[in-house]
């Protein structure tokens, strides 16, 4: 099983909303708004794909922080049955590369603080916690921001 890494485009949009909806709930991006991120061409999506079929995405853009680029990471998912096979740790890897090869010294993110299994992906990845984030994504959901040196 080989995991292929594709350019999204706006007609994968409903896989990926998909996707986005399997692995988030009320905090999940709206198809619109994912759909303004892929047109946007400041912003790269990342496809994962196993034997044809949509296994995640990744979601990041570079931007302006006091004169120095840095990737951002929106969103990453990776549909229920593709989980813990090494999709979400290549996804990763490609966005950052996109980064780099941007100019973009640094990537950063939010993740859920009770989302263990993401953490564990960005700490075997390089990423260090910076800070926690009351309420990040509603009242009493506290996020954590990550940062990795690229």
């Amino acid at each position: 099983m080989s995991i292929a890494i594709k350019q999204a485009k706006i007609k994968d949009l409903d896989s990926i909303y998909r996707i986005e909806r399997e692995c988030f709930t009320y905090e999940a991006y709206t198809k619109e708004h994912i759909a303004i991120l892929l047109k946007n061409p400041n912003v790269t999506g990342l496809l994962a794909k196993i034997n044809g079929e949509i296994a995640g995405f990744i979601i990041g853009g570079i931007e302006n922080f006091d004169k120095a680029k840095v990737g951002r990471i929106y969103t990453i998912d990776v549909a229920l049955k593709h989980r813990r096979i090494g999709v979400g740790q290549k996804l990763l890897s490609e966005l950052e590369q996109t980064f780099l090869k941007k100019g973009a010294k640094i990537s950063c993110l939010e993740v859920r603080a009770d989302n263990k299994a993401a953490r564990e992906l960005y700490h075997k990845q390089g990423y260090t916690e910076l800070k926690s984030v009351k309420d990040y994504y509603a009242k009493g959901i506290h996020g954590i921001r990550l940062m990795k040196k690229l």
